[in-house]
């Protein structure tokens, strides 16, 4: 039943690429099926070009073949989103923050399985005023897509910017539980573990281009792996793979599963190249500080990195049950930070105020303890030579997996009296 369900939610998604509804669709299906295969990419694109001209700035893409392709604009900020089937790069993720024109910088990679997308960022309100396919030059060349964006006034943009493909319902939210969990005796209590960032999200660079969602996945699965291999866990990742999942998505996944908690992964990025260090956010809608303040920002901005239209998307429904429900759960989240830290410590360095509070979405699950752990800092040389590191990350998800260890062993309510007694036999 389960999977005839996912099934649906999944043709669902296919006929409305594009939308935050559907990424959401297709993240809590896969949450139950297992996800599906990655395809092979269906062309490669060698080089992306931009160019300044007297009335207009063009873009140009060299693809190995003809392809189709769909776009559309968004608003908050300027975008133009460019949708391909699954499609490799064989571009440096580097070369896309150069700005052009009316064009600030470009982003692009897996969206989800079939595919790829490239976001446009714009200097202004901007339209594709044309688009066209060149033919190759001579027996070996290429083919070269071409996009030029005139401007236009902030109405005329408005009028035409959003998907305009067919409207997705949205999924009905999880019943929000209010008191622990009833679990029968042998349940294993669930983990979720979430990987940060992922496909054209690949979030912070390093000072010698180590890219934060690459770095994240390894220490992600090797920490599912370390609790799998326990017994004690039902384990599942939000991502197995380089691929986008909005930040909506990762939240249902552990509301849907009933999750006892939620890990998210991520490694930081500072100005300041002096900065480094381990740290911890829970959720608080008032920042600990100025840094954990910008840095919630920064990750909140997620789903508009990956050209999502969050134009519809509703806010969170408040009331004083749901209000008591989330202080229960961020006492919990708390707990578990504090059992975390001293593990992390006996890895590497930890930032001077470790345990830090922000208003994170990826932690607004209101019945789920939740956790984002920032390794270190990519923007540091140290840091991110450590994080390059197989035994490094290692003994990272290591660390991890003892605190959640710890965790489930000192709270009674998620089956600690079980899982203690587990650990003795």
């Amino acid at each position: 039943m389960i999977r005839t369900i996912a099934a649906s939610l999944i043709v669902r998604l296919l006929r409305a690429t594009g939308t935050a509804a559907a990424v959401l669709a297709f993240a809590v299906a896969a949450a139950f099926t297992g996800a599906p295969a990655r395809a092979e990419p269906v062309a490669w694109i060698s080089e992306v070009r931009l160019g300044q001209h007297k009335d207009h700035t063009r873009i140009v893409l060299r693809v190995d073949r003809k392809l189709d392709f769909q776009l559309f604009s968004l608003e908050a900020p300027y975008r133009i989103v460019v949708d391909f089937p699954e499609l490799g790069w064989r571009v440096d993720p580097r070369s896309g923050s150069h700005a052009v024109g009316l064009v600030r910088g470009y982003r692009y990679g897996s969206y989800k399985p079939g595919t790829s997308r490239m976001v446009i960022d714009l200097a202004g309100p901007a339209v594709v005023a044309n688009r066209f396919l060149l033919p190759p030059e001579g027996a070996n060349g290429e083919y070269r897509l071409v996009l030029d964006l005139a401007p236009t006034d902030a109405a005329t943009y408005a009028a035409a910017s959003g998907w305009k493909g067919p409207a997705e319902p949205a999924e009905p939210e999880p019943e929000i539980r209010t008191g622990k969990p009833q679990r029968a005796r042998n349940a294993l209590p669930v983990v979720i573990v979430d990987a940060g960032h992922g496909g054209i999200d690949p979030g912070a660079t390093g000072v010698s281009g180590t890219r934060e969602a690459e770095v994240v996945l390894k220490v992600a699965q090797s920490l599912a792996e370390n609790l799998r291999k326990t017994g004690r866990y039902k384990v599942i990742m939000t991502r197995d793979e380089d691929i986008f999942l909005s930040l909506k998505a990762r939240v249902a996944i552990a509301r849907k599963n009933k999750a006892d908690l939620f890990v998210s992964i991520h490694a930081d990025a500072a100005p300041a190249a002096t900065a480094r260090g381990a740290s911890v956010y829970t959720l608080s809608e008032r920042a600990s500080d100025r840094e954990a303040e910008a840095l919630a920002r920064s990750e909140n901005q997620s789903d508009i990195i990956a050209g999502i239209d969050l134009a519809n998307e509703p806010d969170i429904v408040t009331s004083i049950l749901i209000d008591l429900a989330q202080r229960e759960t961020n006492n919990l989240s708390a707990q578990f930070a504090q059992i975390l830290i001293p593990e992390l410590h006996t890895v590497g360095s930890l930032t001077l105020r470790t345990h830090r509070f922000a208003g994170f979405h990826v932690l607004k699950s209101i019945d789920v303890p939740s956790v984002l752990i920032e390794l270190g800092f990519l923007t540091n040389a140290e840091d991110e030579n450590a994080m390059r590191g197989g035994k490094w990350r290692r003994n990272m998800a290591e660390a991890i997996a003892r605190a959640v260890d710890g965790y489930f062993a000192a709270d009674p309510g998620k089956n600690g009296r079980e899982h203690a007694a587990s650990r003795r036999e």
